[in-house]
């Protein structure tokens, strides 16, 4: 089980995305055609299987519209999922269910899938001892939400923000004068001692300079698999090693075969599945 996200971050997502789908007039079918005193009882099922994630989310969007809405959850955070499983109990005013109901899904199949896959990857890859981390390609204002989903599905997260640590990558070097080994050390003295400096390299040549500034972490960006290999040799006692550059779930196993600490995968995040769940009527 995995500690929930606090409210105090979850609440003003699910509220933006009710507004969102409610609109200026609300749920205008709902209104059209159901009894505004009808109560009923509905289940979210899962129709695949996978790892949930988002439960809470889900609970919120119905009970924001609704505090009398019961949800019950059968599972939480980190579990297995099998095809047709209830994930969860929904009763209450059917309106309120009805008007919350695309927004729980959304958080659910969208979190679910970035667990899944997280997990899926993970597991392939756990025998090599190395593990995925996610990166800041996440979609704007869900960042937290779909970096606590590659927690829960057993990865770990690079930087939340510019503001975690200071990576050196090309641009930068570029634009403070071409010497990776001047900006590195520029940037240790602007640090101080706690915050963490990470340097990408592209070349083997380029790792050979920074290898003994005391970097905590090296991102070996777009190298080859004899070249990984090779930087993983020369950075083992010294620094971690992280991969990075288009990783998808069919390089995952080979890049961590080469020895490196992490592979940095946008793709949990950008290029993740959907999972497929579902609320269903039970009366």
């Amino acid at each position: 089980m995995h500690d929930v996200l606090p409210s105090v971050l979850t609440r003003p997502l699910v509220e933006a995305a009710l507004t969102e789908d409610l609109g200026r007039r609300g749920d205008l079918t709902s209104a059209a055609v159901v009894s505004p005193d009808l109560t009923t009882r509905l289940a979210i099922v899962a129709r695949e299987a996978g790892v949930a994630c988002g439960l809470e989310l889900a609970r919120q969007s119905f009970q924001y519209l609704n505090e009398q809405i019961e949800f019950n959850a059968l599972l939480a955070d980190g579990d297995s999922l099998k095809a047709g499983q209830v994930m969860a109990e929904v009763s209450g005013n059917a309106r309120a269910i009805l008007a919350a109901e695309r927004t729980a899904l959304n958080f659910l199949t969208h979190l679910s899938g970035i667990a899944t896959t997280t997990h899926e990857i993970q597991t392939l890859i756990a025998p090599t001892g190395a593990q995925v981390t996610c990166t800041r390609k996440t979609l704007p204002g869900l960042r937290v939400l779909q970096k606590y989903a590659v927690r829960v599905g057993g990865g770990r997260n690079h930087r939340m923000g510019l503001d975690d640590a200071i990576l050196i990558k090309d641009n930068h070097i570029a634009l403070a004068g071409g010497d990776i080994v001047a900006t590195l050390r520029q940037a240790k003295a602007f640090a101080g001692h706690l915050i963490a400096i990470e340097v990408e390299v592209d070349t083997l040549a380029q790792l050979e300079k920074v290898l003994h500034e005391g970097v905590a972490l090296v991102l070996l960006d777009n190298m080859s698999l004899a070249d990984l290999s090779t930087a993983v040799s020369w950075c083992r006692g010294i620094c971690q090693t992280e991969a990075s550059g288009g990783l998808r779930p069919e390089t995952a196993l080979a890049v961590a075969k080469t020895g490196v600490d992490f592979l940095a995968m946008g793709y949990v995040t950008h290029s993740a599945r959907y999972l497929d769940i579902g609320l269903d009527y039970t009366d």
